[in-house]
């Protein structure tokens, strides 16, 4: 299956927008139900993901993820280097 510019467009400005909200959020707090399920998954590799799970479920904290600084700005770059393969593309 060839790619065709409307999926290089689309996959893109989908890219250049997460891109930008990784930029404007500081970080992310997960929920309890989403906390649980990442502490269930990853007991063995992380202690403090088994503290999680030692601890009774009404004292369980909520996950906060910070993700790095670059991680936005090279997925909008990338996200915009698609965007304008897909202006440069012969239409259908």
């Amino acid at each position: 299956m060839a790619i065709h510019r409307n999926q290089y467009f689309m996959v893109g400005i989908i890219l250049l927008l997460v891109g930008l909200q990784f930029r404007m959020v500081d970080s992310y707090v997960l929920n309890e139900k989403a906390t649980k399920f990442l502490a269930e998954r990853t007991a063995g590799r992380n202690s403090s993901t088994t503290t999680l799970l030692a601890v009774a479920p009404s004292k369980m904290t909520n996950k906060v993820i910070r993700p790095p600084l670059w991680i936005g700005l090279c997925m909008m770059a990338v996200g915009s280097v698609l965007t304008l393969h897909a202006l440069a593309l012969k239409g259908p």
